[in-house]
């Protein structure tokens, strides 16, 4: 449950950091896109990376960590 909620914090902290959280899509193909990206994001291999991009932009960033697994999906609700 620990590195559950651990990766659900950081996909929470990459959204807001980038802005997207407030773009979300509210949808059903949404929702299926957002398990998938929990999904990634459990099974990453660049959570140090993540979390020192995340120290590293305290005052947001305009695209997601390209190392992330879910960078093109959440980039893309930027450009809606």
């Amino acid at each position: 449950m620990d590195r559950l909620n651990e990766r659900a914090e950081l996909m929470g902290r990459m959204l807001d950091t980038i802005g997207a959280m407030k773009n979300v899509p509210v949808s059903m193909q949404a929702d299926m896109d957002l398990r998938s990206a929990a999904f990634r994001c459990i099974n990453c291999r660049e959570t140090d990376t993540c979390m020192r991009w995340l120290e590293e932009h305290p005052d947001g960033a305009e695209r997601a960590l390209p190392e992330c697994p879910n960078a093109e999906l959440f980039n893309s609700w930027l450009d809606t």
